[in-house]
């Protein structure tokens, strides 16, 4: 894939006070620091981990959606020459471990005892010398299941007659979780009475999987000496695992070390704790040694978190004239068997309530129902800052469907709408402040790429042919940065993170983190925020980042908080260095601190720029014999923790362009415009990197990627044959752009970018379709849009939504 040179527009500065010299903005195109250890094979991903006698395990997973469990028989398994130990759940009960908190402060098996609720679900975990000895002793395990109606279709699963899922749940009579709701109910009611134009429709977004490179996997050494265990895991969140499990483990938490090494890839599939991972810890305290477990792929598609799964019924009120009054919409969510979503505790529904979009409105209300099924615990930010996907999915398919009612261009429905630059900080009416922003140029800045007018006319031509294309817009504000401490917590963590910053004697600096990273760059990104602050290159600054006894406390990484909060963090120690640092200088300088003035990496005397001292001889002027001002000690460092004011709102244009193949429905995406706005650019080509990525996750979900099930609850995407993912062949190469509108609250005016295009793609990729198919009378579908349910579209006969 590669990328048109990408045209910069200088939008409005959000902060008159900051000037663009003043943003650190970073070195540029760094290359990345963890490269040379990935082009050489030489990454540190979990499987690679081996200790001195380690065993292996694996997990019997169920084959039933739904049943009761009658006995469990693992005498054969035992017997096995080369087995150590069956684990099973009446064995985790003795321990306290056979339930578990959720990340949404429910409960979840560790592995089943009562009864299964969703095929694949964990029924016990052996462990043996080696990974096939213990795959080959599942077979030996006899379970006797006495099968129970499962509930696949949301709909149906709040029906007075449903089985009920989680009878384990004390007085649960149905399958309901919870009811939330954001908004005005009665002033967008008002609203829309008066509205002159009123359009509906129920907009589906399917069950889909992150399907990560790396699957998930653990690691787990308990020593009985100490008591203390060290668990390696593909984890995104190690400190947050590490205070959960010394929760429910009862293990001391500063006796629990956490270690994440590269990981490949995340995509918020490995925020939670899987059961995997706690048979490893259990399955190490019983046999004395380390146990490694790692599931396979169909293990990893079947029973790790799913992501979507949302139906949603929209509704806009308009004028005539095109402007947008309010919007409205009922959601009924599928959150499978455990309520494992990792969203914060105020907002089960995530941020869903930024369904208003990028637009000036009167009024909105939304109500999310949150239900259980036989299916896999879902809810996972994939890819998205909890739920922001679903919402912005809704919100632009409605507005493409209010434009065709209206017979206006989807284009110039958007402009005619959007919050206008003076409005900001603009309070939403769901209860959120968009920080800043300045729609019009990004909009006009893609429209410009595309050649929009020009695109119209041979589409004109095109359809006058017979021929089949379709032209998709798409404009999106995120809201990623999770999160201030007054708004939100994950089971009563706040969402903050730390950050330390250490200039060692020769000017060398360390960077500790409590994110940790999948393959975003975090190891360059961070380095390059310090070389901005301190003036120190970015090749002397080393960043340590998954080590719970190396790292400070902090959430972890989804949700694009990386860079908004961490990234945050950073910046404000590493200035607190240089308070520290000018204080230092200027008592070996024999002057005042404030007589020092700042230029990147060197303190000079005001007045006479010749007369001053680096950084790097600061650093060791702290160490040496340089009698130091009261209140500094003798180290170059500083801690902070980060607790952002409010959460940062990036945005984007997105214009897709497909052909309709008429004879047998394939979509072919022919072009593919992206215009994102981040804020500040730390890294221009790690932000295209991951504007790449998340436009080949959105192409693939419009138009291909699905987990389905039959109505007995097999799972009908358990691998790659069934469950489709992008390849080099299905994406276009992308046209990029960007603005700039730095936040106005974030230390580097920073915003974040490592979800935008998996946000934004999706309805621009749906809407070309629909578009497309314009000729036929089609004005709505549900993804993925396959041949086969675009050639029955064409046909009148449209696939009912899943």
């Amino acid at each position: 894939m590669t990328t048109t040179e990408e045209r910069p527009v200088q939008a409005r500065e959000a902060n008159p006070a900051m000037t663009s010299a003043d943003r650190p903005i970073g070195f540029g195109r760094v290359q990345r620091k963890e490269d040379p250890r990935f082009i050489r094979g030489k990454g540190r991903y979990l499987d690679d981990i081996v200790l001195p006698g380690m065993l292996y395990g694996a997990v019997l997973r169920s084959p039933l959606a739904h049943a009761r469990i009658v006995s469990i028989d693992t005498t054969e398994a035992l017997a096995h020459p080369k087995v150590h130990a069956v684990i099973t759940g009446k064995d985790l009960e003795g321990l306290n471990l056979a339930w578990a908190p959720t990340l949404s402060a429910d409960v979840m098996a560790i592995l089943a005892t009562d009864k299964v609720r969703f095929q694949g679900q964990e029924v016990a975990f052996v462990v043996a010398d080696d990974r096939y000895s213990a795959r080959d002793a599942l077979e030996l395990i006899d379970v006797e299941y006495e099968e129970l109606p499962p509930v696949i279709d949301a709909r149906r699963a709040m029906d007075p007659g449903a089985a009920v899922i989680r009878d384990d749940l004390e007085g649960r009579t149905d399958n309901h979780i919870f009811d939330w709701e954001a908004g005005d109910a009665a002033a967008t009611a008002a609203v829309f009475a008066r509205a002159d134009v009123v359009v509906s429709e129920e907009v589906v977004y399917p069950r889909v999987h992150p399907a990560p490179m790396e699957t998930c996997g653990a690691v787990a050494d308990y020593d009985p000496i100490d008591g203390k265990l060290t668990l390696y895991e593909t984890t995104q969140a190690p400190h947050a695992h590490r205070t959960l499990y010394a929760m429910v483990a009862g293990i001391p938490e500063h006796k629990i070390r956490i270690i994440a090494g590269d990981i490949g890839g995340g995509f918020g599939n490995k925020v939670g704790i899987y059961p995997g991972y706690v048979c490893a810890v259990v399955g190490s305290i019983v046999t004395g040694k380390p146990v490694k477990w790692v599931e396979d792929r169909s293990e990893n598609l079947m029973s790790t978190s799913f992501a979507r799964d949302y139906i949603m019924q929209g509704e806009v009120a308009a004028t005539r004239e095109g402007k947008i009054l309010a919007v409205r919409t009922k959601v009924l969510a599928d959150h499978g068997a455990f309520n494992a979503t990792a969203q914060p505790t105020k907002y089960p529904a995530g941020f869903f309530s930024i369904f208003t979009g990028s637009y000036d409105l009167e009024a909105a209300h939304c109500s999310v129902t949150g239900v259980y099924t036989n299916k896999a615990p879902g809810g996972v930010a994939y890819a998205c800052s909890f739920r922001v996907t679903e919402a912005v999915y809704l919100v632009e398919r409605m507005v493409d469907v209010l434009a065709a009612e209206l017979n206006m261009d989807p284009a110039e429905l958007r402009l005619k709408n959007f919050i206008r630059p003076e409005q900001f900080p603009y309070p939403n009416k769901t209860g959120w402040e968009y920080d800043s922003g300045d729609y019009e140029p990004t909009m006009r800045m893609a429209m410009d790429i595309a050649g929009y007018p020009e695109l119209r006319r041979e589409q004109a031509e095109k359809r006058a042919r017979g021929e089949l294309m379709g032209i998709g817009v798409s404009f999106f504000t995120e809201t990623v940065g999770a999160g201030p401490r007054k708004h939100m917590d994950i089971v009563g963590l706040g969402m903050n993170d730390g950050a330390e910053v250490r200039v060692h004697p020769t000017g060398k600096a360390v960077v500790r983190l409590s994110v940790q990273t999948q393959g975003q760059g975090h190891e360059t990104t961070f380095a390059q925020i310090v070389a901005e602050e301190l003036g120190i290159p970015p090749e002397d600054i080393e960043v340590v980042h998954g080590d719970t006894d190396q790292t400070p406390f902090g959430l972890g990484t989804y949700g694009s908080r990386s860079t908004p909060v961490s990234g945050g963090a950073v910046a404000l120690a590493a200035r607190k260095v240089r308070d520290k640092a000018r204080a230092v200088a200027a008592a070996m300088l024999e002057t005042r601190p404030e007589d020092l003035e700042w230029e990147k990496g060197r303190f000079y005397v005001k007045g006479d720029p010749s007369v001053g001292k680096t950084i790097q001889e600061i650093a060791l002027g702290t160490h040496g014999t340089v009698a130091l001002p009261d209140g500094v000690d003798g180290n170059l460092d500083a801690e902070v923790t980060y607790d952002p004011p409010n959460l940062t709102f990036p945005f984007g244009a997105y214009i897709c362009v497909v052909d309709v193949d008429p004879g047998t429905g394939k979509v072919k995406v022919r072009r593919f415009v992206a215009v994102d706005d981040c804020g500040t650019r730390i890294n221009p080509m790690i932000v295209e990197g991951q504007i790449h990525g998340g436009l080949a996750d959105g192409v693939g979900m419009a138009l291909m990627e699905f987990i389905g099930f039959d109505e007995q609850g097999n799972c009908l995407g358990g691998s790659f044959m069934d469950y489709l993912i992008p390849t080099s062949m299905e994406v276009p190469d992308w046209e990029t752009g960007y603005t700039v509108t730095p936040s106005p609250h974030h230390p580097i005016g920073a915003k974040g970018i490592g979800e935008s295009a998996t946000v934004g793609s999706p309805p621009a990729v749906v809407n070309a379709v629909v578009d497309a198919l314009a000729p036929f009378g089609v004005t709505h579908m549900d993804m993925p849009c396959t041949p086969a349910r675009v050639w029955e579209a064409m046909q009148g006969r449209p696939t009912p939504p899943v």
